[in-house]
């Protein structure tokens, strides 16, 4: 296993797999009266978020507490980060603190790099900026393989704001990792320029993701796919003006109850959250039995378990 878990070709197939059926394992917890494991006992799991998070901090929180670790949650908001701590410094204190492990958000692209070079425990990418969030990756390729059997041969569309998305990123790399094949969709101005700069040629062949292919088109990908995956527009990461207005987005690229009805019948639909009900996604298909939101949430916490647990317990079975 790993020491760290940065990104998601950070995982070959063998141990993301691996993850995947331990955290089939972990699953069960959830079913008996007392969920608790004692796998981590006596280790300690830091959860340093610099921005704000519901699903991930809560998800990684309860995580740590089912393993019985002692969990410390760390939020800038209100610590010396406010008064100019660095994040080496902030790093060096939860050192000396002895974290066995650190689960890290932060606004800066390839901050948790950063981090493993100063910490002798774990670090867990939590989502960096615009680039990353493997966990998010994993618990979504969990989901598709506990709803349709298998991952290998499924084609998943990805569809809104793929540029400011580090959950595509992350599903790009390990979803082609495990053999399925990944569409990208989104208005042009929304899909990042490696990729957009081959759109219409059929893939898009670069060392970190060969054969993910480009579509401005949602409604041409909806009957040939066996996932659609659902991005929230974030408007909190853009200095420009990417699309004429939300209506408009809403109606080329928005998934509706029409475009629900032409996906094949078994196909899911997923979203990371949150959610912008009425713009990428309307409430009718959200709530709907082929929605696999709220599953999702309840796979984080089975997918998280099995990280730490390897990270921090799985070299000593």
């Amino acid at each position: 296993m790993i020491r760290h878990l940065l990104s998601g070709g950070d995982l070959d197939a063998g141990t993301a797999t691996e993850i995947l059926d331990t955290a089939a394992e972990m699953a069960t917890v959830a079913g008996r009266e007392v969920k608790k494991l004692p796998a981590l006992r006596g280790r300690t799991v830091v959860n340093l978020f610099y921005e704000d998070s519901t699903r991930t901090r809560i998800s990684f929180e309860a995580a740590a507490k089912r393993l019985s670790a002692d969990v410390i949650n760390f939020s800038a908001k209100g610590s010396s980060v406010t008064k100019g701590e660095s994040l080496k410094d902030t790093a060096l204190t939860l050192q000396a603190m002895g974290a066995d492990a650190v689960v890290v958000r932060h606004p800066a692209s390839g901050a948790p790099h950063r981090l493993a070079n100063w910490v002798d425990g774990s670090v867990v990418n939590a989502g960096d900026g615009t680039h990353e969030h493997p966990t998010q990756a994993l618990l979504d390729a969990y989901t598709m393989r506990a709803r349709l059997g298998r991952l290998a041969g499924l084609h998943v569309a990805i569809v809104g704001d793929v540029l400011h998305s580090r959950v595509a990123r992350s599903n790009v790399l390990l979803l082609s990792t495990l053999g399925a094949k990944v569409t990208l969709v989104g208005p042009p101005t929304l899909i990042p320029v490696d990729w957009a700069a081959r759109a219409g040629v059929g893939s898009v062949a670069t060392d970190a993701d060969p054969g993910t292919d480009v579509c401005y088109d949602l409604d041409a990908v909806l009957p040939g796919v066996d996932v659609v995956m659902m991005l929230r527009v974030q408007r909190e990461r853009m200095n420009d003006s990417y699309f004429p207005s939300a209506r408009e987005y809403a109606r080329r690229y928005g998934l509706d109850g029409p475009r629900l009805r032409r996906l094949p019948e078994h196909a899911i639909v997923m979203h990371p959250g949150p959610m912008n009900r009425g713009m990428e996604i309307t409430p009718e298909v959200a709530d709907s039995p082929r929605s696999t939101i709220v599953e999702q949430v309840a796979n984080g916490v089975s997918v998280r378990m099995a990280v730490l647990y390897l990270l921090l317990g799985g070299n000593n079975r």
